[in-house]
């Protein structure tokens, strides 16, 4: 089954590959999804093949020299807390092309935008798979090029400043992040993480660790994102596109995340032990600075954007318990998150694309009796966000507050309650702000902006393309937000066309997975407990 795992990181390769010397499958719109699908099918035989009774060691190894005169492997495998992520970035990049293709940029950019989603799944993909440090950091680092790409180019009207800052922040991080990993190696002479995990920090001094976990923290928490290392955020998920947006919340920042559970804290132990109060601290800032940051927002896609500053806190707060209560919560809280949140910003893109603007206040009321379907997916999504039992965010935040009820012995118990306190803050503030972002755009009467007085509803062309000033009908367009103008009507701005357009059959077939998915984790959470305990008792049994 290695073979498997090769194939997870060439076929996308292939795929991207091909684009570039041939030119035929750019005009094909389901390239993308029949590429992503491929992959996709691989990771779910990986996951029908996987030995759940053997889910604290790595399976399906490939093992190989790389580079000999270094000593380096390419070492690749998968156990039960990587298993799950690789399943989640195969599902949303397939679910992404799926999107796409009705919904795809204007001109012969589609072909690079296809290509750049390619190699972007290849690091993705990649990082959950490598079990050698050097090969982590090649993989880690590999998704930050095209992720650029993908803002700068078909992002909004900010999308330079937006992706630059994103490629600013996230390549000091991985200076940070080499420096640390290679302390681990100058200290143990191995770059093995399977070897490193068993070793518990045999061979690296107290003092060795608590720099070489810093270190490695600091690398990982900006991609986490960590507050005050959060501020790239906002700015990437606001002007990205809607796949963009997806994969950026879905997938990488749990690239962050998932390298403290894989490397930082089984590696450096006493390390971990040593910062752990104050990556605690960090996350509560956090949780409360992010749900208090989003009842401030008025853009639809900026408050879900801070609310995920918010939601990685409670995955922070998790590790940093160094419990298997807690880091079980953040390996779950990871995957509810990447579910939840892509579903919001699937649903928050396609508002905007009908409406021609994200911002709540000219959104305006009455989605509900508007839309029925996007305004129902966009409250299911909503609730799923904030916490509500039965669904799977739940599960994540629940189980870190618990982890920071009863943290590991040698950690201040009064100030991890605290902590506590702080997310359970979080939880009523992350109600409020959802609560009050749905009655001003889901509930009510619609608005001048959202109804018609003297119209019926518009029949949208299947291509959504605007009629050209003079037919019949005509709608013409009407400054940068979108809008249209009717001719006759002076000062009067009805929506785009799509607005008045329910949810569509590709994005029912994108979104549906997503709330499955939710729907399954919040009533079945052992489902994928059951796969990250062994891993996480392995890493934490020898401390």
């Amino acid at each position: 089954m290695s073979a498997v795992l090769i194939g997870l990181l060439a076929v996308p390769l292939v795929g991207a590959a091909i684009l570039v010397l041939v030119p035929g499958p750019s005009r094909w719109p389901w390239y993308g999804p029949a590429v992503s699908g491929v992959t996709l099918v691989l990771a779910l035989a990986l996951a029908a093949s996987f030995d759940y009774g053997r889910a604290a060691r790595p399976q399906f190894e490939l093992d190989r020299p790389w580079i000999p005169g270094l000593d380096l492997r390419f070492h690749l495998g998968i156990d039960g807390i990587s298993l799950p992520l690789v399943v989640l970035t195969a599902l949303l990049t397939f679910l992404c092309f799926l999107y796409l293709v009705r919904h795809k940029p204007d001109g012969d950019r589609f072909r690079a935008l296809v290509f750049t989603l390619l190699v972007l799944e290849v690091g993705m993909v990649g990082t959950f798979l490598a079990l050698d440090l050097l090969l982590f950091f090649v993989f880690f680092e590999i998704v930050l090029v095209p992720m650029y790409f993908v803002i700068a180019v078909w992002g909004g009207g900010g999308r330079r400043a937006a992706a630059v800052k994103f490629i600013l922040y996230t390549l000091l991080g991985s200076a940070v992040l080499l420096l640390g990993l290679l302390l681990v190696w100058a200290n143990t002479g191995t770059l093995d993480m399977v070897r490193l995990a068993q070793q518990h920090g045999a061979g690296m001094s107290r003092g060795v660790q608590i720099l070489a976990f810093l270190a490695i923290g600091l690398g990982l928490a900006v991609k986490a994102p960590m507050w005050p290392l959060h501020t790239w955020l906002p700015a990437a998920h606001t002007e990205a596109p809607t796949v963009g947006s997806v994969l950026l919340a879905g997938v990488l920042l749990k690239m962050g995340t998932y390298g403290f559970a894989r490397i930082a804290i089984p590696v450096a132990p006493e390390g971990a032990a040593v910062l752990a109060p104050w990556l605690g601290a960090f996350a509560a800032v956090g949780i409360v600075y992010g749900s208090l940051a989003c009842l401030a927002q008025r853009d639809l896609k900026r408050m879900i954007a801070y609310s995920s500053v918010g939601h990685m806190g409670f995955v922070l707060l998790g590790l940093a318990t160094l419990t298997p209560v807690g880091m079980n919560a953040a390996l779950f809280g990871n995957v509810a998150h990447g579910l939840i949140t892509g579903l919001l910003f699937f649903v928050a893109g396609g508002i905007k694309e009908r409406y021609g603007t994200a911002d709540m206040s000219r959104l305006g009321g009455g989605m509900l009796a508007r839309l029925p379907y996007v305004g129902s997916l966009l409250t299911f999504a909503c609730v799923a966000s904030l916490g509500l039992p039965g669904l799977a965010g739940f599960w994540g935040e629940m189980l870190a507050l618990l982890g920071a009820f009863q943290p590991a012995p040698g950690l201040s118990r009064p100030l991890f309650l605290v902590f506590m306190a702080a997310g359970g803050l979080g939880t009523v503030l992350t109600a409020a702000y959802f609560l009050r972002m749905l009655s001003r755009v889901t509930h009510g009467r619609p608005t001048a902006l959202t109804a018609l007085p003297d119209e019926g509803p518009y029949e949208p062309e299947e291509t959504g393309e605007v009629t050209p000033a003079g037919a019949a009908g005509d709608v013409t367009p009407a400054g940068a937000a979108g809008e249209v103008t009717r001719p006759g009507a002076p000062g009067e701005v009805p929506p785009p066309r799509a607005a008045l357009r329910d949810v569509t059959a590709y994005e029912l077939a994108a979104w549906t997975p997503l709330v499955i998915l939710t729907l399954a984790l919040g009533l079945w959470p052992k489902a994928l407990l059951a796969v990250t305990d062994p891993v996480v008792q392995a890493f934490l049994g020898a401390r």
